[in-house]
Order: C-alpha cells, then structure tokens, then sequence
C-alpha cells in the first residue's frame, strides 16, 4: 500500500519516474535484470547521472547541495530507485563523512570535500572496525601519534566495505592511549595512496569480494585532516552511526525483495496451484508486508520529527536488517530446489554461460548468504538492544 496521498506526492513520483525513463543507463538497467554485479565505473556512472541532475544528496541541507525534500518525498525516491534496480549510491560520503564535515568540519575541510563528494570525484571508504574492536567498537587500537603537523598512524582495520575502490578513508583513531576509551579517539580523513596504506582483500560466502582488510604503517596524515577536535571523535562517531543505521533500514530494498517474492508466488506452484494462492504463504507473506509498512511508518516518524532519540535508528536497524533476511528467506524457500544451486560467476559481466532456473529465481543463494551480514554490521543487533534499552531506561 502507497504511503502517498497529496497529489504534489504524486506528482514527485511522475517527476522521478520520467527522470529514470530517459536517464537511467540502458547497461545498466540490463545488469540489474540480469543481477550482475556492479563494478566501481557502474556506481560512479549513477552517481555522475545524479549529481548532475541535483539528485545526488536529497537528505543534505540545500545550503549544501541537498534538495530540501520532505520525508515522504525521500521515502519516494529511494523506493523508485530501487524499483529500477539502480546501483545503490555508496553511502560513505554521501550518507556517513559527509554530514559529519558540514556539520563538525572546518570551512577549509567543507570546501575541500563536500564538493567532490557530491561529484562522486572522491570514492569514500569506512576505517571503524577493527579485528578486537567490531560491536565494541570503542576497543579499537589503531594509533595517531601526533609529530609536529602531522599524525603518524599505525594499525588495522577490517570488514572495510569497498577499499579496493577508495581514494579516501574516514578511520576512528586512538590520539590518547591514557584516556578513558571513549574519550580517547579521534576522527581523521586518510589519503588511500599515502605511503604505508595497503589493502587486503576478503572473500565472502556469497563469492563477492567487497570487504577488506586495511593496513596503516606508519602513514602520516596532515593535522588538517582531522574533524572536529582531539579526542572528541566518538561523539562524532555516535552522530555518523544514527545516519548508517537509518540507511541499513533498506526500506526500498525490502519492497523490491517482496514484489519480486510476489512474482515468484505467482509463476512458482505447490500441489498443482499458484504459490501465491496456498493459505500458508499467503499467511507469510501477509505477516511480511505489515512489517514493512510498520517500518516505512517508523522511518517517515523519525524523519519527521528530525530523529533526536538514538532509539529510532536502532529499531529501524533492528526491524529492517530482519526484515532483508526474512524476505530473502522466504524467497529461497518459495523457489525449491532452483534455490540450491547457483553460480557465483554468473554474477560477473564477461561471464557467458547457461544460467540454472529461471531467470527470475537466480542469485537467490548469494543473496541469502549476504544477507545475514545485516544483523551484524553497522551494529549488531545485540548492540541496538542494548542502545534502546539505555534510551527507555536509562543508563
């Protein structure tokens, strides 16, 4: 059911869906039918497309180059986008550093990156993790030793999403070993080609390769890079993670989940009738299509009231990231036995062979072996627990 009702919501939506009619790539557009892979050059492509219309960074203030659209308008754009199968716009600099420089950064730092990030110039990446510090996050260890007018960093991340791609690196760093953790650290932009950065990759169940460890030797980076104040880099950590919580919620993902579990239900058959007219199913996916729109109107409440209780984000991530798996589950379980077999070299363009199944129910494994990252990245969900028990309870 549509969450809009204003004709001027209506409107939008025409206004995005004849953007995508005449600007969304053709190659592209065939990729996502396909449910081939998308390389850096196909992100970048989307992005350029756009930033050019002024489309890159709705959520953002129109001082800086957001589009001062309403909560139900975002909610639009991200379904419509979605429903094309458009390559996700990489949520590092847009979503994450990006609001973190506006808002804590100086006019130099503004100036210097805002720009690139909505032109895509930049490809970001995310150094949080670490192979002691995950869902305590505030362990971390790597190091910034401060030499004159520069910071000598050394230490490791990991499960670092798109390295291989970055020209920069957001990292949380340790600037006082003596402090109290959280108290300690630092928030620091890195140059991915400085001297002493090197890039391992990880290769995942599903067959991609999209997560990285990340090597820091003594790199030096400029005091000039660092956001905000010393030792004050949690606060802006907290801040960055709300805005990546909410984005985890994958609300437009989720309804391209259920329609496609629709059009499955309707080709696929259990005793001799359409899955989608078994009372069982029906059950099921009815139970999915209520938590959907719970979330959506969780989300557009957030939104709206300008999301000031960490608790929000949290729920969206708890509900959403169950939500990608349940839908995908239930996919894999409607499509039977095509569910088992798969090639994760069918996902790559050159790859020119006879796909398993029909072309509507492949990629379902790799995608439900992805999916059950979702309840742990970003903060898992024992984390988010844990977060909106301290907002209801106090600490």
């Amino acid at each position: 059911m549509d969450l809009t009702h204003s004709s001027e919501d209506i409107d939008f939506r025409n206004e995005v869906r004849a953007f995508l009619d005449a600007e969304f790539p053709q190659e592209l557009a065939e990729k996502a039918r396909t449910e081939t892979r998308f390389k850096r050059d196909d992100y970048i492509l989307w992005q350029k497309i756009l930033a050019k219309k002024g489309w890159i960074a709705p959520h953002w203030p129109k001082e800086y180059g957001g589009c001062g659209w309403t909560p139900v308008q975002l909610n639009i754009f991200d379904e419509e986008l979605t429903g094309v199968g458009a390559p996700r716009v990489m949520p590092f600099g847009i979503r994450l550093v990006g609001p973190v420089i506006y808002t804590y950064g100086t006019d130099a730092q503004k100036a210097k990156y805002l720009p690139r990030i909505l032109s895509s110039d930049d490809f970001w990446c995310q150094g949080f993790s670490e192979p002691g510090a995950g869902s305590d996050l505030a362990s971390l260890r790597t190091s910034a030793v401060r030499e004159g007018d520069e910071y000598v960093v050394n230490g490791q991340k990991i499960w670092t999403s798109y390295a291989q791609y970055a020209d920069l690196i957001f990292c949380l760093v340790r600037t006082d070993p003596d402090a109290k953790k959280q108290l300690g650290i630092s928030f620091l932009l890195i140059d991915m080609k400085s001297p002493g950065v090197s890039v391992r990759p990880i290769h995942t169940l599903d067959g991609s390769h999209i997560v990285n460890e990340v090597f820091l030797e003594n790199v030096r980076v400029p005091v000039e890079n660092l956001v905000g104040e010393e030792n004050k880099g949690w606060d802006y950590a907290k801040f960055l993670l709300s805005n990546e919580r909410t984005g985890i919620a994958g609300i437009g993902m989720i309804k391209a989940d259920l329609a496609l579990l629709h059009k499955i239900a309707l080709t696929e058959r259990r005793n001799g009738k359409p899955l989608i007219e078994d009372p069982l199913f029906q059950a099921r996916l009815a139970r999915l299509e209520i938590n959907r729109r719970a979330l959506e109107l969780t989300n557009l409440r957030m939104l709206t009231t300008g999301g000031d209780s960490g608790m929000f984000p949290s729920i969206l991530k708890i509900k959403g990231s169950q939500l990608q798996q349940r839908s995908v589950e239930l996919q894999m379980e409607a499509v039977g036995p095509y569910a088992l077999p798969w090639q994760s070299d069918a996902m790559e363009p050159s790859w020119n062979g006879t796909p398993v199944g029909p072309q509507h129910v492949r990629a379902r494994a790799p995608t439900y072996f992805d999916r059950r990252k979702t309840t742990v990245y970003g903060g898992s969900t024992e984390v988010q627990k844990n977060i909106i028990s301290k907002t209801l309870l106090g600490s």
